[in-house]
């Protein structure tokens, strides 16, 4: 990626965990895997069909963040966002990738927990089944 086109205010963490969402949590939840998460935002990907959010949608989001603790150890933080979506793309005929703005940013920087993103990328790579 160009780093001259880059539009990020803050990095994000990049991890594979499953996330929850819906337009009305009251309804049926569908299934997603998180992609990326920053305190504003995330990317997740999901199935291509009728439960798939649009471009423009409302919806709430239950998702899990990891939080880096000294050394190796870490908890994982759970949240409920609303938040926009303001980004759909075709991943393949299955799969698009969805990006949601919060309407309420995370307590901390997901992305700037550790010394460096490869040091959170190892770490990650530790705790990924």
């Amino acid at each position: 990626m160009d780093k001259t086109n880059e539009r990020r205010r803050e990095s994000r963490l990049s991890y594979h965990w499953p996330v929850w969402f819906a337009e009305d949590f009251n309804e049926a939840l569908s299934q997603g895997q998180m992609v990326d998460v920053s305190s504003s935002g995330a990317a997740f990907t999901c199935h291509a069909d009728e439960n798939c959010p649009y471009h423009g949608q409302e919806l709430t989001a239950r998702f899990s963040v990891p939080r880096f603790g000294p050394g190796d150890c870490f908890d994982m933080a759970s949240f409920a966002r609303s938040g926009r979506i303001c980004r759909v793309d075709d991943v393949n005929q299955f799969l698009r990738r969805v990006a949601v703005q919060f309407a309420e940013p995370l307590p901390f920087k997901p992305g700037e927990q550790a010394d460096s993103n490869s040091d959170a990328q190892q770490r990650l790579k530790a705790i990924t089944i």
